[in-house]
């Protein structure tokens, strides 16, 4: 008998078994591998949105979280995975500097917003409006950080390398059966794979596909995270990453040639130097249709919960939205309605009666 079942071991899995830690829950994990959207992301964490030059969703109490959640994190794994690393954001009018200087002097914004043009020079790099510069950014290496967890988890005894078939569940005076585990309560952490599950098919996750490159590019030697038709991050050594695309009605894990050349012609408009295209994956980001994560409990089923629906934003929403789940469950404070999977219950309704 343990306190939990968590299904899945993306970001949201991990950060949560980790705050089921820090709390001493007992739980077992199970996770079959099979959606790669965490070990594909760029991993950036970066809390404007530089499209639009405006904050993300709760992008000041999340930041606040992030640092240490994942430090403490490093340390039990005794792995490196927050990279900080400057994002610049290229520039690519007179226009966009005039809105740089805007949104600095927007109380929410100048926190993160370096209020002077980054007049930063790669002769590698077209950039003859110069940069923004974001304050505290960096990259979590999101595919170690779930290689290393996914082992600790095995060397203790909690992970249940198998699919979880959600029609084999069993209630059994408010305990969660499931072969011969046995749970309080049992959480959903799956990504786009809630998508199948028969207990939360109805929610509205309809999943993007992002794709990306890993290059090799001896002269280009730059260390910041450059923002321009495309995110390009440095890994280590020659390589970057360079993505990532958006796309709504392919749901498979297979990298395509329409992407790649969509990426190639995107990072062309502002690197000048030869690189080497060495790798290309692809995954299927848990997207919501109101753009909000999605975390609860089920309707009917006051053990069943889900966390879910990180979209591109995992790194920062994971370690807050964990949080806010364990202390919904186990302390009964409220989940901020934007989440709260409440929001759809009229659709589960609807999806009862059909």
């Amino acid at each position: 008998m343990v306190d939990y079942l968590v299904v899945g071991l993306g970001l949201a899995g991990v950060s949560f078994c980790h705050t089921l830690e820090k709390e001493n829950r007992s739980f077992v994990v199970f996770n079959d591998s099979s959606q790669r959207s965490s070990w594909v992301a760029g991993g950036i964490y970066n809390p404007l949105v530089l499209k639009r030059f405006k904050a993300a969703w709760h992008a000041e109490q999340q930041y606040q979280l992030l640092k240490p959640f994942y430090h403490s994190i490093e340390e039990k794994l005794g792995k490196d995975i927050d990279h900080p690393t400057p994002v610049l954001r290229r520039l690519a009018s007179a226009e966009e500097q005039n809105m740089w200087f805007e949104a600095a002097d927007k109380p929410r914004l100048s926190p993160f917003i370096n209020p002077e043009l980054y007049d930063y020079q790669n002769p590698s790099i077209d950039s003859p409006f110069g940069y923004g510069k974001v304050m505290g950014t960096g990259r979590i290496d999101t595919k170690l950080l779930v290689e290393s967890y996914e082992a600790y988890l095995m060397k203790s005894g909690r992970l249940v390398r198998e699919s979880l078939d959600p029609l084999r569940l069993e209630h059994k005076n408010d305990t969660v059966v499931y072969g011969s585990y046995k749970a309080r309560r049992i959480v959903f952490c799956t990504g786009f794979g809630l998508s199948e599950n028969p207990f939360f098919n109805y929610l509205p996750l309809t999943g993007t596909k992002g794709e990306l490159l890993t290059i090799k590019a001896p002269n280009l030697q730059e260390k910041h995270i450059i923002k321009s038709t495309a995110f390009l991050i440095p890994i280590g050594g020659e390589l970057y990453r360079v993505g990532a695309t958006y796309k709504w009605k392919d749901k498979t894990n297979t990298p395509t040639a329409e992407a790649r050349d969509e990426l190639q012609v995107q990072l062309d408009k502002f690197l000048k130097c030869p690189y080497e295209v060495v790798d290309h994956i692809a995954g299927i980001r848990p997207t919501v249709t109101d753009r909000r994560p999605l975390v609860g409990c089920h309707p009917a089923y006051d053990n069943f919960y889900v966390l879910n629906g990180f979209g591109s934003r995992g790194v920062m929403i994971a370690p807050y939205a964990s949080g806010y789940l364990f202390n919904y469950i186990e302390n009964g404070q409220a989940l901020p309605e934007e989440m709260d999977i409440r929001r759809f219950d009229q659709k589960f309704t609807q999806s009862a009666l059909n």
